[in-house]
């Protein structure tokens, strides 16, 4: 398919700011709250019933988290999300409107965290915080949606890495996880791979093949650690059922699909659709693309689904 109209207007936007090497970790955060929360219009957030920031124990000790509760009685289920930005930029604030559109299309309660970011803090810091973070949800489920059964990881491209390598953790750890939401994640840090949207999509489309270099290089000493490539760990037998969300027109369209491949071939029960038409980042568009938006509902609809 063409690119989506409405995307290709806003995409001078997206895709106006200078190369991140050019720049330092700090003005590349800077940048991305900027577009994210300072130009945000709060009219486009998905009303939840409630907000509340606390924290959780991490693992070098406390770090920040945010929990939203929907506008539904009775016990729901439990979303851990982990935001995106490369391990290198974004925050809570930075995915609110991400958290939100999920506890109230979903009906879930979802616990949003900070994690330890790159370069100050490279692998395997972030992945360790989110299996605490993780720990501590099903812990502490009782007080967020009530219901043990029905707890899941999601996150968004560094996010979907994150949430991947916790799904294979909770495995490990026999902890209850009923569903992993991986929306267009990256899977595979080999820079030789053979995934060819890394060429395809590599200029243009906001997240570009130079910028994920420079996220890499941030992140990873060793691109061979199976936490972080998930695409290349030797067992994924026995996670959480997943559905896996992939753009067209974006660089890690294919290492995400060749994970829901990998999954399948596990015996993990997998829902994968790519949106064409889309862009990296779109669930974080439906208030600029219908598109997007029509994405981001069959997204959630999935997920209720699968969490019964």
């Amino acid at each position: 398919m063409p690119l989506d109209p409405e995307i290709a207007a806003i995409l001078p936007l997206l895709s106006g700011a200078p190369p991140l090497r050019e720049g330092t970790p700090a003005s590349a955060r800077a940048g991305f709250r900027l577009f994210t929360v300072d130009l945000r219009d709060p009219a486009h957030l998905a009303p939840v019933l409630s907000t509340e920031d606390v924290s959780y124990p991490a693992a070098d000790g406390e770090r920040a988290a945010r929990i939203y509760r929907p506008h539904v009685d009775g016990p729901v289920p439990t979303i851990l999300f982990v935001h995106g930005g490369g391990f290198v930029i974004g925050d809570i604030d930075t995915h609110e409107d991400h958290a939100r559109l999920l506890s109230a299309e979903v009906g879930a309660v979802v616990f949003s965290i900070d994690y330890r970011l790159a370069p100050e803090h490279p692998f395997p810091a972030g992945h360790l915080d989110v299996v605490a973070a993780l720990r501590h949800v099903v812990g502490i489920v009782g007080e967020l949606g009530g219901d043990a059964s029905r707890i899941a990881v999601a996150g968004d491209s560094a996010g979907g890495n994150l949430s991947a390598g916790a799904a294979i953790a909770a495995r490990n750890e026999g902890l209850p996880l009923k569903a992993q939401l991986l929306l267009y994640p990256s899977t595979d840090f080999d820079a030789d791979a053979d995934h060819p949207s890394r060429v395809d999509n590599a200029a243009g489309y906001f997240l570009t093949a130079d910028d994920m270099l420079w996220f890499r290089d941030c992140l990873l000493p060793d691109h061979t650690d199976v936490r972080a490539s998930v695409l290349r760990h030797p067992d994924l037998s026995g996670v959480a059922p997943a559905i896996v969300a992939t753009a067209e027109f974006d660089p890690l369209r294919d290492e995400g699909e060749a994970y829901a491949t990998a999954l399948e071939k596990a015996g993990v029960p997998v829902v994968a659709k790519r949106y064409d038409g889309l862009i990296h980042g779109f669930f974080g568009l439906p208030h600029l693309s219908a598109g997007a938006r029509r994405a981001t509902v069959e997204i959630c609809a999935d997920l209720k689904e699968l969490l019964g």
